[in-house]
């Protein structure tokens, strides 16, 4: 064997031993917050039915969708630098990991970028709470100052959920978002707000922060054919660029019981 050829065989085993392992470690973290969750919906009379979705996009997109609206069909999208797809996660983070990527510059001051996915097999007509865990790469520095307003703190983080398909629709001259998630900081109708994209340090570098609604579970119901569609993004109020990595998103739906 040629010396040059077994040291590209040892490095090459070694890349997969240290693949194995951050997939691993990325798998241990959505178990924990798995089995809180599972634990928290144990009562006297056993465990309430539970649906969970569990993305962490290492084999893919893993059936979401990304999307963007808030904008006019007079812009030249080739500014937007509307972007999305699955990835490595950024330098200064594992890039042994995979996450999805989103971006969009926005020049409309109301740019949404968002992902989606439909859940099926739940019972229609039936009403669910639904809590959202979201870990996602950010490098918005906390306080930051940029143009129409801070690249962190002006870029609001969404969750939602509904029988209605969440999509992009062409009104007049505006792409709108078919739901009601509200403008910026305000919720809607559809929406939850999990606060900023602030990456909780005054640098600008790529950090991994975590967004939850464990304490005010979105209520919504299945639709005829038992669905909902869950969503997941961000409504910026920043006329910049915005990069981000959702490195894991678990959304659990758990039936409401009739009094």
């Amino acid at each position: 064997m040629q010396p040059e050829f077994a040291s590209w065989k040892k490095q090459r085993i070694i890349y997969l031993i240290n693949k194995i392992v951050c997939t691993m470690k990325k798998w241990i973290a959505a178990a924990g917050v798995l089995f809180t969750l599972a634990m928290a919906a144990c009562n006297d009379d056993g465990l309430d039915a539970i649906t969970t979705v569990n993305s962490n996009f290492e084999t893919g997109e893993e059936g979401w969708v990304a999307e963007f609206s808030d904008y006019s069909t007079k812009t030249d999208t080739s500014i937007l630098k509307l972007a999305a797809g699955v990835t490595s996660l950024p330098k200064g983070l594992d890039s042994s990991q995979q996450a999805f990527m989103i971006q969009s510059t926005n020049r409309s001051d109301d740019v949404f970028m968002y992902l989606k996915k439909k859940v099926t097999g739940l019972v229609p007509g039936k009403t669910y709470e639904t809590v959202f865990d979201i870990n996602l790469g950010t490098n918005a520095a906390n306080g930051s100052v940029g143009i129409g307003g801070s690249p962190a703190n002006s870029v609001y983080v969404k969750v939602g959920a509904s029988g209605t398909e969440p999509r992009t629709i062409l009104k007049g001259t505006e792409y709108e978002f078919n739901l009601d998630k509200g403008q910026q900081s305000q919720g809607g109708a559809d929406v939850l707000v999990l606060g900023d994209v602030a990456n909780g340090t005054d640098q600008v570098k790529y950090t991994l922060i975590d967004k939850s609604n464990a304490d005010k579970p979105f209520i919504v119901k299945a639709n005829p054919n038992g669905e909902i569609w869950l969503f997941v993004g961000t409504d910026s109020g920043y006329e910049g660029t915005t990069r981000l990595y959702y490195n894991r998103i678990i959304a659990t739906l758990q039936e409401v019981k009739a009094d």
